[in-house]
């Protein structure tokens, strides 16, 4: 489709301006390092995400995140530590040293590669689209001049928002929402036209919401991985030490298909 192929080749303009960058210096590098000496690992995330981090009715926070990171800190002989912040302060937390990684079915870009380390993939997915089941919308190409919600700072904003020359649907059409359940609810509301989100979530979000569907299509396809600070070398072996262990032994597999089921 002409638009998927737009997008790969226009989006890093758009993307450099929406992904802050940062510099860390030796000191942050000794903080960091301190931190998981003592035996905690800090994981920073947003948890209203699922099935990757939401929170059950006993208000613990779970998904496939969580658990990859818990398997992980076990490797490392390290208690993991969860700090839920909005999606947009994951990085910011990383680089200053407040989170060792963060993890939150966050997808790997060249423009976040500028600003933090990323392991290696754990887990791989795709952008869909979200709809009320009588809408007029059946392609991505009846979204073009519509009002789209989109969760602030995740690929999804970013590529929804790039202008149509470059894939996207201009930023006048998008509107950011902290929270992808409030993007949800807003469409169900009838005061946006569409959703676009992570699958997985989109697939939760719908059974969840009656009246809602997902276009037959699919918008990007992506790779998610623990970003980790760039001060932070020996964390990022250590973790995708791990992560190699726990694919060869069946652990993140056994952990996907808990949560994601063929349909």
């Amino acid at each position: 489709m002409k638009m998927k192929k737009l997008l790969v080749l226009g989006l890093s303009a758009v993307m450099a301006a929406a992904m802050l960058t940062g510099c860390g210096g030796s000191d942050k590098k000794e903080e960091k390092s301190l931190t998981v000496t003592e035996g905690t690992l800090t994981m920073a995330t947003n948890a209203y995400f699922p099935p990757y981090e939401y929170y059950e009715e006993s208000d613990e926070i779970v998904g496939i995140d969580v658990e990859i990171a818990q398997a992980v800190a076990d490797k490392l002989g390290l208690e993991l530590k969860i700090e839920d912040m909005e999606f947009d302060s994951i990085i910011t937390a990383v680089q200053t040293g407040k989170a060792d990684m963060g993890l939150a079915g966050m997808t790997v870009t060249e423009e976040r590669k500028q600003s933090v380390n990323f392991s290696d993939t754990y887990a791989t997915g795709i952008q869909s689209v979200i709809v009320k089941e009588d809408s007029a919308i059946k392609s991505l190409d009846d979204l073009q001049g519509k009002k789209i919600g989109v969760q602030l700072s995740t690929t999804g904003d970013i590529y929804a928002s790039a202008e149509p020359e470059d894939g996207g649907f201009g930023k006048d059409n998008v509107e950011q929402f902290q929270k992808g359940a409030d993007a949800v609810n807003t469409l169900v509301a009838g005061k946006i036209d569409a959703v676009i989100i992570d699958n997985q979530p989109a697939i939760s979000f719908v059974k969840s919401n009656e009246g809602l569907i997902i276009l037959d299509t699919e918008y990007v396809q992506e790779e998610y991985a623990a970003c980790i600070s760039k001060d932070n070398e020996e964390l990022l072996t250590k973790v995708n030490e791990a992560l190699a262990e726990l694919k060869e032994d069946g652990t993140i597999q056994s952990i996907l298909d808990k949560y994601i089921v063929a349909e």
